[in-house]
């Protein structure tokens, strides 16, 4: 499936319930885990639940059976592997405290500057 596709599909599921805040995140040149993250607040567990009940739901609906997912029935987090694209549907609380925007963010953007990063964190730990 087309990762625009796939992102429309997220989307649609996540605002059909009625999640709140849902961002975007580029993350394909910073990791090779995925493409893109999806990050979406939920009012309670039960609708953070929900909420990825619903994305697994349409996922498997449009033939795309999601990697895996983490979190549960009373999880103030839940992440929804589809691949392509990871979705973490969040508590507020739990967005703020992890605030995985920022963390994300924060990373250099490019493979370059990631190796360079990785070298000047050795050199220092070596000097000790």
């Amino acid at each position: 499936m087309h990762i625009d596709t796939l992102k429309n599909l997220a989307i649609e599921a996540l605002e059909e319930l009625k999640a709140r805040d849902i961002t975007q995140l580029d993350v394909s040149k910073l990791t090779e885990v995925t493409d893109l993250m999806l990050i979406a607040s939920g009012t309670s567990t039960r609708h953070v639940a929900a909420l990825a009940q619903n994305l697994v739901e349409k996922a498997k609906a449009a033939g795309l059976h999601p990697r895996g997912v983490e979190g549960g029935e009373n999880a103030d987090w839940v992440l929804v592997d589809l691949g392509d694209i990871v979705v973490h549907i969040m508590l507020p609380e739990a967005r703020a405290l992890y605030d995985l925007e920022r963390l994300w963010a924060d990373l250099p953007n490019d493979a370059g500057a990631i190796g360079d990063a990785l070298r000047q964190v050795e050199e220092r730990a070596s000097m000790s």
